[in-house]
C-alpha cells in the first residue's frame, strides 16, 4: 500500500521548509510498505548543528501551519540527529557526518522515493547552480555548433 496523499503532502512542506533553510541532499520516501508505523520519511542533512536546529524550527512551523504538530522530538539538544515524529510522516534532520556514517538511504534503498523539487517553494527568481552551469553548458554547445557550421 502506497503513502496516504496527506501523508505525501506533509512530506513535502517539511521537504520544502527544509530547502528553505538550505538543507542538503533532501530525500524523500514512502516507507509504507515497510513500517506500519509511519508512511513517509523525509531525510536532510547539513553541516553544522546551528542549520540543523535552524531546519528543526523551520519544519516544525511550516508543518504546525499545515495543522500539525510532532508528537515526539528527540536528539534536539545535541543537534547531530534530531528526528520530529509527526505520526505519518517521520524527519530526520541530521549533520552531514551522522548522514554519511548511518546512511539511512542505504537502509531504505528499496522504498520508493517521492519526487520533489527544492526550488519549488523558493521565493527567490535567483537561478540555481545546477541551472547557471545548464545555461552555460548549453550556451557553449550551441558556440560550438555554430563554429562547427561555419567551418
Amino acid at each position: 500500500m502506497a503513502a496516504s496523499e496527506d501523508a505525501r503532502e506533509l512530506a513535502l512542506v517539511a521537504a520544502r521548509a527544509a530547502s528553505d533553510k538550505k538543507a542538503e541532499d533532501l530525500l524523500l520516501l514512502d516507507v509504507s510498505d515497510r513500517l506500519i508505523i509511519t508512511d513517509c520519511f523525509v531525510i536532510a542533512s547539513a553541516p553544522s548543528e546551528r542549520q540543523v536546529d535552524a531546519i528543526v524550527e523551520s519544519v516544525e512551523e511550516k508543518m504546525r501551519a499545515a495543522g500539525t504538530k510532532p508528537v515526539r522530538r528527540e536528539g534536539t539538544r545535541e543537534g547531530r540527529w534530531v528526528l520530529l515524529d509527526f505520526v505519518d510522516v517521520i524527519v530526520h534532520v541530521q549533520h552531514s557526518e551522522e548522514r554519511a556514517f548511518y546512511e539511512l538511504e542505504r537502509l531504505w534503498k528499496d522504498c520508493p522515493v517521492i519526487e520533489f523539487a527544492e526550488d519549488a517553494g523558493a521565493d527567490d527568481s535567483t537561478p540555481h547552480r545546477d541551472e547557471a552551469d545548464r545555461d552555460e553548458a548549453d550556451r557553449d554547445a550551441q558556440d560550438r555548433d555554430e563554429e562547427g557550421g561555419q567551418a
